[in-house]
C-alpha cells in the first residue's frame, strides 16, 4: 500500500540514463529559479515603507531614492553572478567561490548561511503567500499556520516528482504573476498620467522631513534589499540547465534581473504616488490593486497570482538547496545521503529535509512573515558579501582580460552587500542575533562530520589500517528462550557454520525453570552444550553480556571469533509485532556496538 501511494504521489522511477531529459530550458528555469526573487517584489517595497512610516507619511518620498539604491545593488549582483556562472560552470555559487578564493572557513560560512537561507526561503515565501490569501479573505487569518504547512507539503511532493514536472507546473503561475503586475503597473501609470490619481495623496519629492537621518535611510535601504534574495539561486543550479548550461544560465539571470528591476520600480512608484501606508492585515500590493481596480475581478486576479507566486517562490529553495547540499556532501561536510538521487533522479533526501525544517520554522514563528524576513535577508547577504569578495581576489590574482572592470563590479557589490549586512545587525539585532549563534554551531557541525568521515576513511583504507588477525575458528553463542521451531531453525544454521563450537544460553528467572529446561534440552539436543544463567533481577541482557565477555576473553587467546546467533520469528502481519516483547531486537541493539563480536539474526517466518 505504501509503495502504491508513493507511486501515485511521486510517479514511476526513472532510469539513470534519463537524467538528460530532466534538464530544463531557459523558459522553465526562469520560472522555478526566479520565482523567489520576483516574488519578493510583493514584500520588498513594503519593508521600505515599514521603516519610513516610523517617521511620518511625509517621509514616503524617500522610497524613490532608496529604490534607486536597491536597483544599483541589483545591477552589481547580476553582473557579478554572471561572472560567477562562467568562472564556476559546475554550480556551487557563493560556497564554491568563497571556499576556493577566501579559504575553507569563509566557504563554510557561505555554505552554512545559504543552507539556512534556503530553509527560510521556503518558510518566508509560503508565509507571505498565505498573507496574500488572508488579505483577500480575512476570515482565514486563524488558519494561517495550517494553510502554510499544507502548501509546503504540496511543493515538497511536486519537487519529489522531478525538476521537469515541477518546472512545467510552476511556469504558468509565475508568468501569470508577471503579467498581472505588468497590467497593474501599466494601468496605475495610465491613471497617474491621465490625472485620475490625486497628487495630494503623496508628499512631493524633496519635501523636508523632521527626524530623518542617514541611519534610518540605510535601515530602510537594508530592509528594501530583501527584495534581492534569491538572485544567487541560478548560479547554484547551473547543472539543472540544458547545454550549453553556463550560457543558458546567464541569459536566465539577465532576464530575471530585468523583470525584477521593472516590477520593483513600478510597485515602489505606485506605492509612493498613491500614498500607500503599510497595514497589518493588508499588503501594499493589495492596497495598490484595490485603489487601481477596486474589488473587481482584476483585484482578485492580482491577489491570486501574487499568493501563488509567493507560495511557489519556495521552489527556488527546493531547486538550489539540494544542489548546494551535494557540493557540501562531496566535500564531506554534511551526510553523504544528500548526494543520492531518488526515484525521479532528484536529490530527494535534500528535498525532504528542506520541507521538514521549513515546517518546523513555520510552527516556531507561527507563520509571521515579518519575523522571518530580517533573518532571511541577512542569511543571504552574508554569502553575497563573501562571494563578491572572493571574486575580487580571483581577479586580482589571475588578472584575465578586462579584469579591472570585473574587479570594480565585484568591489561595488561587496561594499554595498557588506553595508546592508551591517545595517541588518545594527537595526534588527533582536531579530537576527540568532545568526551569530547558529553559524558557528553549523561550522562546528561541519567539522565534526568531516572529522568523522576522515577517521572512517583512515580506518578502512588497506594501506593504513591495522592488519587483521587471522581467525582460527568460530565459537557460536545461541540465546534460547524455549524449545521451538524458531530455536531449531537457528540451531541448524549454527551447526552448518561450526558444529562443535556451539553454546546454547538460557536465562531463567526461577530456579525451578532452570532445572526443567535443562532436562528438556538434554533429551532434545544432548550434543549441544547448554549454559543456564540464573537472573534473580529478571534481566536477560546483563547476564548474557557478562557471559559473552568471558567467552570473548578466552576465545581471543586462541584467535577464535565469537558469533552470537539470535533467533527471531517474523509475524505474518506487521501489526502483530506489538503483541510480542521483541527480546531479540533488544539483545541485538545492545550487542551491536560491542567490539570484535559478530551478531547474526536468523528469521523464522510465521505463516498464520
Amino acid at each position: 500500500m505504501i509503495s502504491e501511494l508513493k507511486r501515485f504521489l511521486i510517479g514511476r522511477p526513472l532510469k539513470s540514463t534519463e537524467l538528460g531529459e530532466q534538464k530544463i530550458n531557459k523558459t522553465k528555469a526562469l520560472a522555478i529559479l526566479s520565482s523567489d526573487a520576483l516574488s519578493s517584489v510583493a514584500y520588498g517595497p513594503e519593508q521600505i515603507l515599514l521603516v519610513l512610516v516610523t517617521i511620518s507619511a511625509t517621509a514616503f518620498w524617500y522610497s524613490i531614492p532608496i529604490g534607486v539604491g536597491v536597483l544599483i545593488l541589483l545591477t552589481a549582483l547580476i553582473l557579478s553572478y554572471r561572472q560567477i556562472i562562467y568562472a564556476y560552470p559546475h554550480g556551487g555559487g557563493a560556497y564554491v567561490v568563497s571556499k576556493e578564493n577566501l579559504g575553507m572557513y569563509p566557504g563554510l560560512v557561505a555554505g552554512g548561511s545559504l543552507l539556512v537561507d534556503y530553509i527560510l526561503t521556503v518558510a518566508v515565501s509560503v508565509s507571505a503567500g498565505t498573507d496574500a490569501i488572508t488579505s483577500a479573505f480575512p476570515s482565514l487569518h486563524a488558519h494561517t499556520v495550517g494553510i502554510a504547512v499544507f502548501f509546503v507539503l504540496c511543493i515538497t511532493i511536486l519537487n519529489l516528482r522531478g525538476v521537469t514536472e515541477s518546472a512545467t507546473v510552476l511556469a504558468y503561475p509565475v508568468y501569470l504573476f508577471v503579467l498581472a503586475l505588468f497590467i497593474l503597473i501599466g494601468v496605475g501609470l495610465y491613471h497617474i498620467a491621465t490625472g485620475q490619481v490625486s497628487p495630494t495623496l503623496h508628499s512631493p519629492i524633496g519635501t523636508p522631513v523632521a527626524g530623518i537621518s542617514l541611519f534610518l535611510l540605510l535601515r530602510a535601504f537594508a530592509s528594501g534589499s530583501s527584495a534581492l534574495t534569491g538572485v544567487e539561486a541560478i548560479s547554484n543550479a547551473i547543472p539543472n540547465f540544458k547545454d550549453p548550461a553556463p550560457k543558458n544560465a546567464t541569459k536566465t539571470l539577465i532576464a530575471m534581473g530585468t523583470l525584477l528591476a521593472i516590477l520593483f520600480s513600478g510597485i515602489v512608484w505606485l506605492a509612493y504616488y498613491y500614498g500607500i501606508a503599510p497595514k497589518d492585515e493588508v499588503t501594499v500590493v493589495s492596497q495598490i490593486a484595490e485603489q487601481t481596480f477596486g474589488r473587481s475581478f482584476m483585484y482578485y486576479f492580482i491577489q491570486g497570482t501574487t499568493a501563488l507566486i509567493l507560495v511557489l517562490a519556495a521552489n527556488t529553495g527546493y531547486s538550489a538547496f539540494p544542489l548546494l547540499a551535494v557540493n557540501l556532501a562531496k566535500d564531506k561536510f554534511i551526510p553523504r545521503m544528500f548526494t543520492i538521487r531518488g526515484d525521479r533522479l532528484g536529490y530527494s533526501n535534500g528535498i525532504i529535509f528542506l520541507g521538514l525544517l521549513s515546517i518546523i520554522l513555520i510552527f516556531a514563528f507561527k507563520g509571521k512573515t515579518e519575523h522571518l524576513i530580517p533573518l532571511y535577508a541577512v542569511g543571504v547577504f552574508i554569502p553575497f558579501t563573501l562571494s563578491q569578495t572572493g571574486m575580487m581576489l580571483k581577479w586580482i590574482r589571475e588578472k584575465p582580460t578586462g579584469w579591472l572592470l570585473k574587479l570594480i563590479i565585484n568591489t561595488t557589490g561587496a561594499l554595498i552587500s557588506f553595508i546592508v549586512t551591517m545595517m541588518f545587525f545594527l537595526t534588527k539585532f533582536t531579530q537576527v542575533w540568532a545568526v551569530l549563534i547558529f553559524l558557528p554551531l553549523i561550522i562546528i557541525l561541519f567539522h565534526r562530520i568531516r572529522k568523522h568521515y576522515d577517521a572512517v576513511g583512515d580506518q578502512l583504507r588497506l594501506a593504513t589500517c591495522e592488519p587483521v588477525k587471522p581467525i582460527e575458528g568460530n565459537v557460536i553463542i545461541l540465546p534460547v528462550a524455549g524449545i521451538t521451531h524458531v530455536v531449531e531453525n537457528s540451531l541448524n544454521y549454527a551447526k552448518s557454520l561450526s558444529p562443535h563450537q556451539i553454546i546454547a544460553v538460557y536465562v531463567p528467572f526461577e530456579r525451578e525453570d532452570e532445572v526443567v529446561f535443562e532436562e528438556k534440552w538434554n533429551k532434545w539436543q544432548p550434543d549441544v552444550r547448554l549454559v543456564t544463567l540464573h537472573s534473580p533481577y529478571r534481566s536477560i541482557i546483563n547476564p548474557l553480556t557478562k557471559f559473552i565477555d568471558t567467552v570473548q576473553r578466552k576465545a581471543s587467546e586462541s584467535n577464535y571469533q565469537v558469533t552470537v546467533i539470535i533467533p527471531q520469528f517474523i509475524p505474518k502481519k506487521g501489526w502483530h509485532n506489538i503483541l510480542h516483547n521483541q527480546s531479540s531486537l533488544l539483545i541485538r541493539a545492545h550487542l551491536l556496538y560491542r567490539r570484535n563480536l559478530i551478531i547474526t539474526t536468523v528469521p523464522y517466518h510465521l505463516k498464520k
